[in-house]
C-alpha cells in the first residue's frame, strides 16, 4: 500500500481509514442493519457510499452507534440525539456543556416528572377502585 492509498480487499472492506460495511458494522455493535438504515434515515449516521453503491462506515462509526444507544436508553428520541449530537463526545456518552444540551436535558426531566406524576395519580385511583370493589365483596 502507498501513502495514502485505498486497497479493497475481498473481505469488502477497505483498508486505510477502515471502512466497514452495514453487515461488519451490525456485527461490531450487536445492532440490526434495519436499525442503523434507521439511524441514518434520521441523520444519526452519514456512510459514505463505495463505487458499488454500498454503505460504509469509518471505525469511528462503532463509537457513534453505542452514543445513540445509549442515548436512547436514556429515554431521548432520535430527533434529540440528532440535536444533541454535536455536543457528544466518548463511548459514555459524556455531553459538553452547551447551552442547547442542557436545556433539552431540562426539558426531558419535566416531561418525565409529569408522566411520573401522571402514573402515581393513575396507580392511586385504580387502588381506590380497588379498595372499593373488595369491600364491595366482603358485605
Amino acid at each position: 500500500m502507498t501513502n495514502g492509498t485505498i486497497v479493497k480487499v475481498h473481505t469488502g472492506m477497505k483498508v486505510k481509514g477502515v471502512r466497514v460495511l452495514i453487515g461488519e458494522l451490525s456485527r461490531r455493535t450487536g445492532v440490526n442493519p434495519h436499525q442503523l438504515r434507521y439511524y441514518e434515515a434520521q441523520g444519526l449516521l452519514v456512510p459514505d457510499r463505495g463505487d458499488n453503491g454500498y454503505r460504509e462506515y469509518g471505525d469511528d462509526t462503532v463509537l457513534t452507534v453505542a452514543q445513540i444507544r445509549r442515548l436512547l436508553e436514556a429515554g431521548l428520541s432520535t430527533q434529540e440525539i440528532g440535536y444533541l449530537q454535536p455536543c457528544v463526545t466518548g463511548p459514555a456518552p459524556d455531553l459538553k456543556p452547551c447551552p442547547e444540551t442542557l436545556d433539552l436535558l431540562r426539558a426531558r426531566i419535566a416531561g418525565l416528572d409529569e408522566q411520573i406524576d401522571t402514573l402515581v395519580q393513575s396507580r392511586r385511583t385504580l387502588r381506590e377502585y380497588l379498595t372499593a370493589t373488595e369491600r364491595r365483596m366482603a358485605d
